[in-house]
């Protein structure tokens, strides 16, 4: 059984949420390439050092801060390439491992660890067992966060900056989200 998204699947779940399938398309293309896997076949992933921080027990998180500001501190950024993220995350699990598989985000739709409850999984592990699964599963913790947050409206309006705000947070705009939805929105044939 493949790992890989089909466009039938895409389409299946544009349709549960009521939102064409460029719009779905542009957030997978935005978030992620369209590629949730990495050649090793281990989900992409980005590491984010701050909600690390923020999560980690006090005594792991003065360690981790101390020993490895690069997976621990209280500022954003110092990513790294893009396969250098599951190294990162290795490191952390080393200091606090249902701190660290919470701050990363996951697949296609690059969902945070720490939203796996709020999201309808048994367990954070059932979160992250799904991220390794396969793509539509990773597309399925997207629509899962996208119905969560009530952001079907904003895709249905094609408001990429309500949803950019409310999916990326109060940055979007100086990553450009709104502008890089508005842009991979028409590449992918809406109009």
């Amino acid at each position: 059984m493949s790992k890989k998204i089909t466009l039938e699947q895409i389409a299946a779940a544009a349709k549960s949420l009521g939102v064409s399938i460029p719009a779905l398309r542009a957030v997978m293309q935005v978030e992620c390439k369209q590629d949730g896997f990495l050649s090793t076949g281990e989900p992409v992933i980005l590491f984010e050092r701050h909600v690390f921080y923020r999560l980690c027990d006090s005594k792991a998180r003065d360690a981790a801060y101390k020993q490895r500001s690069d997976i621990c501190s209280p500022s954003a950024g110092g990513y790294g390439l893009i396969s250098a993220q599951h190294g990162r995350l290795q490191a952390a699990c080393s200091y606090d491992r249902t701190a660290a598989l919470q701050s990363a985000s996951w697949g296609l739709g690059q969902v945070m660890g720490y939203h796996w409850e709020s999201l309808g999984y048994e367990s954070l592990q059932a979160f992250i067992n799904a991220m390794y699964r396969g793509e539509s599963e990773q597309l399925d913790a997207m629509c899962r966060f996208i119905r969560v947050n009530h952001l079907i409206d904003e895709l249905q309006r094609r408001d990429w900056a309500g949803f950019a705000r409310r999916y990326n947070g109060p940055a979007y705009a100086q990553n450009r989200y709104d502008q890089k939805l508005a842009r991979a929105y028409s590449l992918m044939g809406g109009k």
